[in-house]
Order: C-alpha cells, then sequence, then structure tokens
C-alpha cells in the first residue's frame, strides 16, 4: 500500500498479502541472527546490518523488519549493560541486599531476547510486520 498503512489480518496483525517466500525467509533469518551472539558477540549487530542493508531498497517488509532487528539487538545490548550496574550500584548501596536483583538484571536481557527473537520470526515467516517490546527506536 503505498500510503503507508497495512492491512489487517485475521489475528487483527498488521501484515504483509504481497510478501514472497523468499522476503519471509529473509526476514524471519535476521530475526534469528540474534543466535550469533551465543557464538561471536558482533555477529549480534553484523549479520542482520549486512542482510537489512543489501535488501532494505527491494521490499518494504524486509526493510521493516531490518530496523526492527537492528532497534531490538540496540537496546538489548544497552540493557545488557545497564541493567546489571544499575543493580550492582543498588547492592553497592544496600550493602549487599540488593545481590539478588543483579542477577535477575543479568538474566532479564537473555530471556527479553530468546522469547522476542521467536515471537519476531513467527511473525515474519507468516507475513506479519512485528514490534519487539520494550525496544528504543534508533533507526527509523
Amino acid at each position: 500500500m503505498s500510503d503507508g498503512t497495512y492491512p489487517i489480518n485475521e489475528r487483527g496483525r498488521a501484515w504483509e498479502p504481497d510478501a514472497t517466500e523468499s522476503e519471509r525467509t529473509y526476514a524471519t533469518l535476521m530475526h534469528l541472527s540474534l543466535l550469533g551472539y551465543f557464538a561471536i558477540w558482533i555477529l549480534m549487530f553484523a549479520a542482520p546490518l549486512i542482510m537489512w542493508l543489501i535488501k532494505k531498497d527491494e521490499s518494504r517488509f524486509i526493510d521493516d523488519h531490518g530496523r526492527e532487528t537492528l532497534n531490538f539487538h540496540i537496546s538489548l545490548m544497552i540493557y545488557s549493560l545497564v541493567l546489571p550496574l544499575a543493580a550492582g550500584l543498588l547492592t553497592a548501596v544496600t550493602c549487599g541486599l540488593a545481590f539478588p536483583l543483579v542477577i535477575v538484571a543479568a538474566f532479564l536481557p537473555f530471556v527479553l531476547g530468546v522469547v522476542g527473537m521467536i515471537a519476531a520470526s513467527v511473525a515474519a515467516n507468516k507475513g506479519e510486520y512485528y514490534r519487539y517490546p520494550m525496544t528504543l527506536r534508533f533507526i527509523r
């Protein structure tokens, strides 16, 4: 649709009825690139960035999923750094009473990443648009 609106499917989600199987697969792989974080940290950003830059002008579906993936990965990295640091400072201020928060803060970005990656991958594979929760929008 040229006016920037997306049709709504039977599940109440915006979707791209013209998205080809290869576009849906490509978008799914961009979301699954978060798995690269377990092997090599830089893959978390490099893989979806390269994939998005190659195909963003060919498909608005891939462009949207690529931007969303990159924003989510950047947000996760920020959360992975800031949350444990804040919990550590709170632990120091409370003389160790807040230490359980450090453990929670360390695992929360991981859990958010896995759950979000799965939900976004499923949506992309169905031709749906997806917005990750708690994502800072750096790339518009």
